[in-house]
């Protein structure tokens, strides 16, 4: 288990192994969550969410018109 400690300044290091983990790099957003029982969670957001465009494939000759995919009508 990798440690750091908070400055002064409220600042803190993110341990080398860590960020080999999770290849971050200069630049990295952290996204911080506290849960009710306050530990805290902390997420590299190393991607976006444009890089998963062209993922996924419509299955062929199933395609859902925008108008019939909302559940409220």
């Amino acid at each position: 288990m990798s440690e750091s400690t908070i400055t002064t300044k409220g600042q803190t290091t993110v341990p080398a192994d860590v960020r080999a983990l999770v290849d971050a790099k200069p630049g990295t957003k952290l996204i911080w969550s506290v849960t009710p029982d306050g530990t805290i969670i902390v997420r590299a957001k190393t991607k976006s969410i444009l890089d998963m465009a062209g993922m996924l494939k419509a299955p062929k000759g199933r395609r859902v018109a925008v108008e019939n995919m909302n559940a409220w009508r």
